[in-house]
């Protein structure tokens, strides 16, 4: 096989084995000489698709760039296209590479659940507890238990909560915890102002409350003129009857229920499960928005932004004649379009692959066939993808593709004006500016409460964006309490401690540089002792790891991190004013690190925002930036964002402290009878993590299942 002799070349055995590839669909993945997964592709021919890559001339591209970094091939070889593409896709979702457009795989969608309405489940053995007996109402996310009804997915939480609160409006329904439900003795608020029809206290009969449950059931299936059918027909009745007070609480339901059909001018109940697809490709970014249509309602919509997308449709524009129908058409003339079409098409394959769809999608790109025909053999029915929609699906589409380009705007306003602030940042402290992409921050802050759970945190600011996977949190043991010098002392060793080994096993470090004394004694001493490789990954020792969305930090655990190689930050922000300065720069003598990298953050008189000046640990003046300037916006940014990791791991530590790590209020099945009985045999809550299943069976009215709950929950 012949090499352009402008690429690299690649190994025999390499070639060989492309050439020894079968003529069938499958899948490849490329390797670099680190074994980093590059790329992963599907093809109708593995052997054409694949030998398309080394046989084109693609120097100085980024396909060539791609093409020569690989030096390790896998295949798979599956059935048909259709399976090859919902492999490619799981692997894409679960690796990663590099140069694939890539969807981050965020959290589960919520749902609206309704408890115990399963027929199998409620009329099974014997008769249910009054708790089951008038199933509740709740927002749900998470793995789907088979004796609850799900309905959904909804786009966000607020979209759950509105249709919880319409359904408390027109049908009534219970949104309590079975633990307050069985402890009722007068009704709730939610009564008083006739969002509840109080089954607590038995002021409705579990028939008239089950009618109510099916009626809602049958409105989220988007059932709603045969649900205003049955309600006008029950409200006859009842005025037939002479029951007037019957009848009109139901014309009331009826005129809420009417009211809030007529709220959203895009209901129409002759699509029942819809998705509606919007792509906007600008400035090397994308946008798809999703809106949903669930019960013939539409629930809202969410924008994803997909990463890679120049490399990757630069790579998949490389391949055989014969496939060329894997694209579907498209205006060859624009390239944003063929572009929009890839980014389109990978967003449904990885978003969809391996959950619930709708049967009809309308997208605003076509859509190629193959995609639709492995969604269908996914699902086991019938995918469609309308790509010129009319009458209401036409409007749904216009208003996604309306809210795709308002949101890939801000994206890309935003994006350009925290670059602005890393360069005006760089500007004020002399730093170089011609790798501003790569320009890595540290800020640390630290978090007590008189002294108890003391945490320090380490935020990271790269690639103009905060990095809060890399986030992380140090629990401080062994000093004076509310000693806060002392706390930014010993997480600076830890933090920097193996990296500044490594660094001067690496020679990194400037030549007669001292060596890191630190006390074993320490917790930080036990860190920095341990030696870090001067290849692979550098653990940090006793930090606490806390990843997701920066608003979204639900629980710590211990980890350590991982850094490919010593890297240290080009700024190292600390907030805190001389005294925390003079301590971090005792520490980075103490190991020696370049001290120009310290900057504390001093408050300004009355500790007023926008008043703030800069400290330097390498004997420079204060700087004070001035209130308007997009440097100290960008340093107020990164400072308030540590503040607030810190303050959140110092409640929730807090908090376990003092609780048991959980409450015994929050555990199904046990009351304020048992949890007292629980409380006083075991001495609190800590006695109570501490007993095991057997001990607290003892206890009267904890039976073996109840016992093996509370011990799950309270460990």
């Amino acid at each position: 096989m012949s090499r352009p002799e402008s690429e690299a070349p690649h190994s025999e055995q390499l070639l060989s084995e492309v050439a020894a590839l079968p003529g069938l669909p499958g899948v490849y993945r490329y390797f670099d000489a680190q074994g980093q997964l590059l790329y992963v592709g599907k093809a109708r021919n593995l052997k054409k698709r694949v030998a398309s890559y080394f046989q084109k001339n693609h120097d100085g591209t980024r396909i060539g760039h791609m093409v020569s970094k690989i030096v390790r091939m896998e295949t798979t070889v599956v059935r048909s296209e259709a399976e090859a593409l919902l492999l490619e896709n799981n692997l894409i979702k679960t690796l990663a590479p590099k140069f694939n457009i890539l969807f981050r795989d965020d959290k589960s969608y919520p749902y609206l659940k309704i408890t115990g309405t399963r027929e199998t489940f409620r009329t099974a053995g014997r008769l249910p507890p009054p708790s089951l007996a008038f199933p509740r109402m709740a927002y749900y996310r998470g793995v789907v238990d088979k004796r609850h009804s799900y309905y959904g997915p909804y786009p966000s939480a607020w979209a759950v909560k509105e249709s919880i609160t319409l359904l408390q409006k027109v049908f009534r329904l219970r949104t309590c915890e079975d633990t307050v439900f069985a402890n009722r003795t007068r009704p709730c608020l939610l009564y008083q102002i006739k969002r509840c029809s109080g089954p607590c206290v038995d002021l409705i009969d579990s028939e008239a409350y089950a009618r109510d449950v099916a009626d809602a059931e049958r409105f989220l299936r988007g059932e709603t003129q045969a649900v205003l059918d049955t309600l006008e027909q029950r409200m006859m009745a009842h005025a037939e009857k002479l029951e007037f007070e019957q009848a009109a609480e139901l014309r009331n339901q009826i005129t809420a229920l009417s009211r809030v059909l007529h709220q959203q001018a895009v209901d129409n109940v002759s699509d029942q499960d819809v998705d509606v697809l919007a792509v906007k490709v600008q400035g090397g970014r994308a946008c798809v928005n999703l809106a949903m249509i669930r019960g013939g309602r539409h629930l809202g919509d969410r924008p994803y932004f997909p990463t890679h997308v120049e490399d990757a449709t630069a790579i998949d524009s490389v391949m055989s004649d014969d496939e060329t129908s894997e694209v579907p058409p498209a205006d060859p003339a624009d390239p944003a379009e063929r572009v929009a079409v890839r980014v389109l098409e990978a967003f449904i394959a990885q978003h969809y692959l391996g959950v619930a769809m709708p049967h009809t999608l309308v997208t605003s790109h076509p859509v190629g066939r193959p995609l639709l025909d492995a969604l269908t053999e996914q699902i086991g029915a019938k995918v469609n993808a309308v790509h010129h929609p009319r009458e209401h699906r036409r409007i749904w589409l216009e208003m996604a593709q309306k809210n795709a380009d308002i949101a890939l705007a801000r994206l890309l306003a935003e994006e350009g004006s925290q670059q602005a602030r890393t360069r005006a940042l760089a500007d004020a402290l002399n730093l170089p500016d011609d790798q501003l992409d790569t320009l890595r921050i540290e800020c640390f802050d630290i978090s007590h409460t008189a002294g108890e759970s003391t945490q320090a945190s380490c935020v990271v600011f790269e690639a103009h964006k905060m990095q809060n996977s890399q986030y992380r949190r140090y629990k401080i043991e062994g000093i004076t309490p509310g000693d806060d010098y002392a706390a930014m002392r010993q997480v600076l060793l830890r933090r920097y401690g193996k990296i500044a080994e490594a660094l001067r096993a690496d020679d990194a470090l400037p030549a007669g540089s001292p060596p890191a004394e630190v006390d074993p004694a320490t917790p930080a001493g036990v860190a920095g002792a341990e030696a870090a490789s001067a290849v692979g990954p550098a653990p940090v020792d006793g930090a606490i790891v806390a990843t997701g969305a920066p608003d979204e930090v639900a629980a710590i655990e211990p980890t350590v991190e991982s850094v490919a190689g010593p890297r240290m930050p080009d700024l190292v922000l600390v907030d805190g004013g001389k005294g925390q300065v003079s301590m971090a720069r005792e520490v980075f003598q103490q190991l020696g690190l370049d001290l120009s990298l310290i900057v504390g953050v001093e408050k300004g008189e009355g500790r007023k925002v926008g008043l703030e000046e800069l400290v330097f640990a390498d004997g420079r003046e204060k700087v004070y930036l001035g209130h308007d300037s997009a440097a100290l916006m960008l340093v107020a940014q990164i400072r308030d964002e540590a503040h607030r990791f810190a303050i959140t791991g110092m409640r929730a530590q807090r908090a376990k402290v003092r609780t048991g790590g959980s409450r015994l209020e929050d555990i199904p099945g046990v009351g304020p009878k048992k949890r007292a009985r629980l409380l006083q045999r075991f001495g609190g809550v800590r006695g109570v993590a501490s007993a095991s299943v057997d001990d607290l069976c003892t206890v009267e009215g904890i039976s073996t299942e109840l016992a093996d709950a509370i011990y799950r929950a309270l460990h």
